[in-house]
């Protein structure tokens, strides 16, 4: 085949149009409910936290640990997804995540002990890290190019509606609770019933896994053509040539083999270059702490003075302008592309910390803020939220899902998304503690990363807007 020819293959499949853009919007939003579950889950301990804490019984640190744990079941998850997707298949990997996420929410809401609840934390985690690979490599597998950054956007989109719906459900539950989350309802605590209820959104995504299609790359790559080339008419259009795109992802996968850990290194550096880009990337996205604003937020507020029923609101507001930060991002990141977007929203995440840095630095001796910093903590709080949401919220996973090479896409991706789980753990289990030594201090570090992430972005990071997959690497 000619060096044209591909390049006509390549160029047809970027032109491509879906007869039924509906299908191809439903097909993505069933895979990005693994992200729902993954925000779901970040933010629902947010409410739990102080009924852990006086459950059991248990300081900062040992609050952090079992807060944190999940993300370890994450890096593990997102570490096996890729080779075991490449073995079995992209929606099988699915079925296993809401399987193993479903249990996870049964054993979290009955719990027997701290140990307890700390190994359904993991098996939890394990499933969303499973869900975190799967969503975007399927995403963008199915997508046809002039929509994959707004289709890849659904699984940042699912995250943070899965966030905000959590918040709303941990709202609802605390006030039927009359404002203890240890409370009483239904025959168990408040805290507990907010975890339980992740079981809704687990079953949901194993049902909604068994009404798409398997990714037509991994269905050549078993030898299925027909059934790919159905799919690819499916969500490409049924005016495309789909022996050559059949033939074009043929090309592509030319002399691979099975994605692997091995495929991954080259050189001095251990891994290939591309390769720790993604792992860049998914560290910078966690190290400007915004987690903290979802596993924490209800308690950093009752720090600074705030009661809790109004912390709660704050937490919910914030996930709303988290949602529209998102919507932001869809709309512009294949009209934009992705690194100007990041590069927009490293430097107002950099703005924003540091004047929440600022803020918290006028802490007074009983734990409250001074009226006129208390605002500026509350607006920049949610301002960084916003420039997070519109940028490396979304062009992160985006980023991910389409900046690797076919032959190492799946492990690639598993690698970035577990570096991206453990840099998440690593702030989460920290936060606590850098709070109780200097709250202030905290936000200066996540600030500097933000700073840290511009000449990155700029240096490192090659723009994929509007690039077939078969052109990456």
């Amino acid at each position: 085949m000619t060096s044209s020819a591909t390049a006509q293959q390549v160029a047809e499949g970027r032109k491509a149009q879906p007869d039924h853009l509906g299908h191809v919007i439903f097909i993505t939003a069933a895979a990005a409910m693994g992200g729902f579950l993954f925000g779901y889950d970040s933010s629902v301990i947010n409410g739990a936290v102080e009924g852990i804490r006086g459950k059991y019984d248990i300081g900062s640190a040992a609050l952090a640990q079992v807060i944190a744990i999940a993300l370890i079941g994450c890096a593990v998850g997102a570490a096996t997804a890729g080779r075991l997707a490449d073995r079995i298949g992209r929606i099988r990997v699915m079925q296993i995540s809401a399987t193993l996420f479903t249990i996870s929410a049964v054993g979290s809401a009955l719990p027997f002990a701290l140990w307890d609840l700390a190994l359904w934390r993991v098996l939890g985690g394990i499933a969303i890290g499973m869900a975190s690979v799967i969503g975007p490599a399927y995403i963008a597998e199915v997508s046809p190019p002039a929509y994959r950054g707004r289709l890849g956007s659904f699984q940042q989109a699912a995250i943070v509606v899965g966030i905000a719906v959590s918040q709303l459900v941990n709202w609802g539950i605390l006030n039927a609770a009359h404002g203890e989350q240890r409370g009483k309802l239904l025959g168990i605590e408040a805290w507990q019933l907010m975890l339980g209820v992740m079981v809704v959104p687990a079953v949901l995504y194993g049902l909604l896994s068994f009404a798409i299609p398997e990714s037509p790359r991994f269905l050549i790559s078993v030898g299925k053509t027909d059934k790919a080339k159905k799919v690819l008419a499916d969500v490409e259009g049924s005016g495309i040539d789909l022996d050559k795109r059949v033939a074009e992802i043929e090309l592509a996968m030319t002399s691979e083999q099975k994605s692997t850990f091995k495929d991954l290194l080259g050189g001095k550096a251990g891994f290939l270059p591309i390769v720790w880009i993604g792992i860049g990337l998914s560290v910078f996205q966690q190290f400007v702490g915004i987690n903290v604003a979802f596993y924490y937020s209800s308690t950093l507020w009752q720090s600074v003075g705030v009661n809790p029923e109004s912390s709660f609101f704050y937490s919910f507001t914030t996930s709303i302008i988290n949602i529209v930060g998102t919507v932001i991002a869809m709309v512009l990141v294949d009209r934009v592309g992705r690194k100007p977007l990041a590069l927009v929203g490293s430097a107002g995440m950099a703005l924003s910390l540091a004047l929440e840095a600022w803020a918290f630095a006028s802490k007074s001796g009983d734990g409250t803020l001074p009226t006129t910093q208390g605002t500026v903590a509350l607006v920049a709080a949610h301002a960084f939220v916003l420039f997070f949401a519109l940028s490396w919220g979304v062009v992160v996973w985006v980023f991910l899902g389409e900046m690797f090479p076919n032959r190492i896409r799946a492990a690639a991706l598993g690698v970035a998304a577990s570096a991206q789980w453990i840099a998440n753990w690593a702030i989460t289990a920290s936060f606590p503690s850098l709070a109780d030594w200097n709250l202030s201090g905290a936000y200066v570090i996540y600030a500097v990363f933000a700073v840290l992430s511009i000449p990155f972005v700029m240096k490192f990071v090659k723009e994929t807007k509007g690039k077939a997959l078969e052109e990456m690497g």
